[in-house]
């Protein structure tokens, strides 16, 4: 399986970060390594000094999938979870300074907690799904996939042109603003909706 995470996708968040608002969807890849599963704890790297958050709706891929067109997708996903891209700022901006691939900004091992995965049957529409994250009792960013630049299904259309999308990927749908550093003792709690799916500290 593969990760693919998309850029860029919330205008607000373009913006914090002083980014252009995108004209086509923006991806990368994570390997599988980068998962943390079950509400294990985060590890604090000690290759970067500025790890942000970054929460993000997560659709899993349910059929095997060529140049699907957009009116098509629905049908190649019945579930969502949320996760968090960890990114470490600092390596990140590097980077992007000298023009290289940011992949060890966002690749590393566990840099993508994950929750267990709900039926959409639970939600009447995929493009009005509200989520949001806590960090300390505090919420720190707030959505709802209705503010997405790119929808779901307009993701899996491009994606899908450049690459085969397979049974069990993993696609991370993008991040609002309100994006920011963590520290080691904190606890994050992400909810879609009203239901508490992903719960871990930072060590």
């Amino acid at each position: 399986m593969k990760i693919i995470a998309i850029g860029r996708n919330y205008i607000d968040h373009a913006k914090e970060l002083n980014n252009p608002v995108p004209k086509e969807p923006i991806f990368f890849l994570m390997p599988d390594s980068a998962l943390l599963r079950n509400n294990q704890p985060f590890f604090y790297p000690d290759f970067s000094n500025d790890i942000h958050f970054e929460v993000e709706i997560v659709v899993r891929i349910s059929r095997l999938g060529k140049n699907v067109a957009s009116k098509f997708a629905h049908r190649y996903y019945n579930e969502i979870g949320i996760g968090i891209d960890f990114t470490a700022r600092d390596l990140q901006q590097k980077c992007k300074e000298k023009g290289l691939p940011w992949e060890i900004s966002k690749s590393f091992d566990g840099a993508a907690p994950i929750s267990n995965f709900i039926s959409l049957d639970k939600f009447d529409d995929i493009n009005n799904i509200n989520f949001r994250l806590e960090i300390n009792g505090e919420v720190v960013q707030k959505a709802n996939t209705s503010e997405m630049i790119f929808k779901v299904d307009e993701l899996i259309e491009h994606v899908s042109k450049f690459m085969t999308i397979k049974i069990g990927d993993l696609m991370f749908t993008g991040t609002p603003s309100g994006v920011g550093p963590v520290k080691k003792g904190d606890r994050l709690i992400a909810y879609i909706e009203d239901e508490k799916l992903l719960d871990f500290v930072i060590k």
